[in-house]
């Protein structure tokens, strides 16, 4: 019996060597946003905004037998068109998921990763499941390689839930790039930190939060974050191009009526919306539909400015980097807007770029040569431990 479980440890050790193979990157200098001019990913949104309610992270059950979803995706997808939504995507655990009743609304995405850390990624628009992962992604090299070789396969990349990934701390958020959005609000709290980690290292990406559902019958979990989408209809090229211009603000929804549904219902019919955001000059501006305690926060996670009322009003100065909105609403719902950064407009069309990671060609051979030399001496520790017991009997 020792002799089993000290073999399993070893396979295991064994697996995780196999699955940390990674180039090694030299991540280049990190500097603030700058430049004469302001990003407003609000700049397509017409006088009378049409926003469509979406959420790009729900799971569902796949088939008989052991699963972790208790709906399958008809009734998931019938369960938030009566919430109120009109966009859903389903992202189940690396398996891509046709749509259960229109294939013109079919959005292809899926949640990549099988990691111990749970470093999970949406990725959208794939032909196929991206298999391979680290199971141990103590490095930021490791979770860099995994962007670059999903963007390979992938019109964007979601980074999901940041304040319960392990092995994510600030470090890796100074440094990681390639991720368009980030799923900023998925913790308990509303300061968005990691979000604002990534923003002051320069690194630009969307607030776009979603409610990782796994049973639309338990309303704890179901229609308590999602995203509002100036987009002319649901079919994915519309959303595509929403998405990937900033115009769209996201939502995080408090458990109205404790579980009583027709409640839920009533609550979530009535919400409170964004009526207009836009850029004047250099102000952001804000107005939405009720009086609401409205923040304005900054580079460092640093408040900028806040006021109680249905409007808002702000320049962004000259020295600071970004803004972005958050704004309470007395019945707890809280809004969320995209960052208004700075950058230069003659060199490139918003302030997002993907960060240069050269490959440290010394660094990366013998991070992999001590790999490979761990994995031989587990397979000859293994041989041994069973030719010894064979020459025993």
């Amino acid at each position: 019996m020792k002799k089993l479980l000290v073999s399993l440890f070893l396979l295991a050790a064994l697996v995780l060597c196999v699955f940390s193979v990674s180039p090694v990157f030299d991540f280049g200098k990190t500097e603030p946003f700058s430049g004469p001019d302001i990003y407003n990913p609000y700049a397509s949104l017409p006088d009378n905004p049409q926003w469509k309610r979406a959420n790009f992270h729900t799971h569902t059950r796949k088939g008989p037998g052991i699963d972790e979803c208790a709906r399958y995706a008809s009734q998931v997808y019938s369960d938030y068109m009566k919430m109120g939504y009109d966009v859903l995507a389903f992202a189940n655990h690396n398996r891509l998921t046709r749509h259960p009743f229109d294939t013109s609304l079919q959005i292809t995405v899926y949640e990549h990763g099988y990691n111990i850390a749970k470093f999970h990624k949406l990725v959208f628009g794939p032909s196929r499941v991206m298999r391979f992962d680290h199971l141990l992604p103590l490095f930021p090299s490791q979770k860099q390689w995994q962007y670059d070789l999903l963007a390979a396969d992938a019109d964007f990349i979601v980074m999901n839930h940041p304040d319960w990934t392990r092995l994510l701390g600030p470090r890796s958020l100074r440094k990681l790039t390639g991720y368009r959005f980030m799923e900023a609000d998925s913790g308990a709290g509303t300061d968005l930190r990691a979000w604002d980690e990534a923003l002051s290292a320069g690194h630009y990406s969307y607030c776009l939060i979603n409610d990782d559902c796994h049973d639309s019958g338990f309303l704890g979990t179901f229609a308590r974050r999602c995203s509002w989408l100036s987009t002319p209809s649901a079919r994915y090229e519309d959303v595509k191009a929403t998405l990937l211009s900033g115009c769209f603000y996201s939502m995080r929804v408090p458990f109205f009526g404790n579980g009583d549904r027709q409640v839920a219902l009533a609550e979530n019919a009535r919400l409170p919306r964004i009526e207009y955001i836009g850029l004047q000059k250099d102000t952001v501006v804000m107005r939405v539909s009720e009086p609401a305690l409205i923040e304005a926060w900054g580079q460092g996670h640093r408040l900028l400015g806040s006021t109680q009322s249905d409007r808002f009003s702000r320049p962004l100065e000259a020295d600071e980097p970004y803004m972005h909105l958050t704004a309470y609403f007395d019945n707890g719902v809280v809004i969320y807007t995209n960052a208004f950064a700075r950058y230069d407009a003659s060199v490139a069309d918003s302030p997002y770029k993907l960060a240069p990671h050269r490959v440290n060609v010394p660094l990366t051979i013998l991070f992999n040569a001590l790999l490979l030399a761990l994995a031989v001496l587990i397979c000859r520790t293994l041989f041994r431990l069973w030719a010894h017991k064979k020459a025993e009997a």
